[in-house]
């Protein structure tokens, strides 16, 4: 991260201890520059997910932990670079999800029939620690392939967030039904009672024992390798954030909220650990009740980047009680010489499209000014939404001929991934 002009490292306010004040118009480079990272780890969810039906490994991870950012090519070279993956996060459902979330492999050796690959847990390297100046934990959730479909899919219920709340927070006995401490302190009585929407919750705490890979649930594999990397790094500075897009930045708004409520930001005798979420083309996640409860807690901050012309941030919306949380940067995908003047939804929503934005993002009355050195051509990485002078080609990011080799008897077939790259259970 970059120095502000005294030394000293800017970090704290770029993660949003002062909730980005004097940071968003215009927008702070530091914060700038952060975003765009923050968005291409979240990126690595999309361009790693093997989304090929055809393939026995559909729905998982096309890359393995250890080289993941190499073959995602945010990491160049052999030197080592700023993170490292260190584990895995699978999702299951107690019930039927759109294609568009949970894919499914034709082959009959599937890696799993029960489970998808829902996004990675990673840390800052020591060389990534000398420049970031803490040891950042940063958590990506992967969002869908079809970006709009589940919209029209998932039945935008409330439910209670109880079952996930610490037994330490209770009132009471602990019984479900009894009323939050919080609540008491943010005068919720029974009718605002802190809910979340159903799809989202489902995805988070849904276990399958015939799976290998969700035999406990993303929400249990999460917290658990939180709770390990912040005892691993106890005696370091440390902060916690979390990425996604669309249906990922549900996740991470939800995953955010589970760890300060849960106490693992908490280390005795420091002060609490800063979490952070930064999220793209965030849909509703809960009430009222749940936006009260979630900033009152100590410590935890969301920026979320919105596009005006995206739908997804009004789904479900408020007339059906969903109220957003955190603070927000509002763009203009409009605003960009370089995009056609798209009627698509899907591309309004595009998260390439989005951090194409904020490269050059100077306010709502300024003209776009681009001053770093990020390519315009990851705007079409899975989309057509360049203009045709640009030059760059439609959905570019494929594997070399999807996969097919050629044999050792001349015979045209999908390979599969080397070793390190074989999906594995995680160990608990």
């Amino acid at each position: 991260m970059a120095e502000s002009e005294n030394g000293n490292v800017k970090w704290r306010g770029v993660q949003g201890s002062h909730k980005w004040q004097g940071l968003l118009q215009p927008l702070d480079n530091d914060l700038r520059e952060a975003i765009l990272l923050y968005g291409d780890l979240t990126q690595a969810t999309y361009d790693a997910f093997n989304s090929d039906p055809h393939s026995k490994f559909c729905g998982s991870s096309r890359y393995g932990k250890k080289d993941f950012f190499h073959k995602v090519s945010l990491a160049t070279g052999d030197d080592e670079w700023d993170y490292q993956v260190t584990r895995f996060l699978y999702a299951t459902s107690r019930f039927e999800l759109p294609e568009a979330f949970m894919l499914k492999s034709l082959s009959r050796e599937a890696w799993s029939r029960e489970s998808n690959w829902i996004g990675y847990v990673a840390v800052a390297t020591d060389r990534g620690k000398q420049r970031l100046g803490r040891r950042e934990i940063v958590v990506a959730w992967r969002g869908t392939i079809r970006d709009l479909e589940w919209s029209d899919v998932f039945n935008p219920t409330l439910v209670s967030i109880a079952p996930i709340l610490s037994q330490e927070q209770r009132h009471g006995n602990g019984n479900d039904h009894e009323r939050h401490c919080y609540d008491r302190v943010l005068h919720l009585g029974e009718e605002e009672e802190p809910k979340v929407m159903n799809g989202w919750f489902v995805i988070y705490t849904s276990t399958d024992p015939k799976s290998p890979f969700t035999k406990s649930s993303a929400r249990e594999q999460f917290l658990a390798e939180i709770k390990r990397l912040v005892e691993l790094y106890k005696d370091e500075e440390v902060s916690i954030t979390l990425v996604g897009h669309s249906l990922g930045a549900a996740l991470a708004i939800l995953s955010g909220f589970d760890i300060v409520q849960s106490g693992l930001s908490s280390v005795p005798g420091k002060p609490d650990i800063p979490v952070t979420a930064f999220v793209v083309g965030c849909p509703g996640v809960g009430n009222a009740a749940f936006k009260k409860r979630f900033e009152a807690l100590p410590g935890l901050r969301v920026l979320r980047i919105v596009n005006e012309v995206d739908l997804i941030p009004h789904y479900p919306g408020k007339f059906l009680t969903f109220e957003h949380v955190g603070s927000q940067l509002e763009i203009d995908t409009r605003k960009s010489p370089f995009l056609k003047d798209s009627k698509n939804p899907s591309d309004w929503h595009n998260l390439q499209a989005q951090l194409h934005i904020v490269a050059g993002w100077q306010g709502a009355d300024k003209p776009l000014k681009f001053e770093g050195n990020r390519s315009v051509a990851l705007v079409n990485k899975s989309c057509d939404f360049l203009k045709e002078e640009c030059l760059i080609p439609a959905s570019w990011w494929v594997e070399k001929n999807k996969g097919m080799v050629l044999d050792g008897k001349g015979m045209w077939a999908l390979a599969d991934p080397p070793e390190d790259d074989v999906p594995k259970p995680e160990e608990d």
